[in-house]
């Protein structure tokens, strides 16, 4: 019971780094010159240049949802 009990707390440790990881972390998209992530479009020709992601509404939505569950995953 012991070994379950401690399998578990191991299996939300990971999933919650992987949380703070995937919320954080910049680069998801790389292509190129292009690098986008969920908080900012970067272009790095001759210049590196940032602009914040799109106004999408699913884009929002995902970015709401990802700080809630930090939130929530702290709670």
């Amino acid at each position: 019971m012991l070994l379950l009990l401690l399998g578990i707390i191991v299996l939300h440790v990971t999933v919650l780094v992987l949380l703070f990881v995937s919320t954080i972390v910049s680069q998801w998209l790389v292509t190129g010159e292009h690098t986008a992530d969920l908080w900012q479009n970067c272009t790095s020709g001759t210049v590196f240049h940032c602009l914040a992601s799109s106004t999408n509404e699913w884009l929002q939505s995902v970015q709401a949802m990802m700080i809630l569950s930090v939130i929530f995953s702290v709670l």
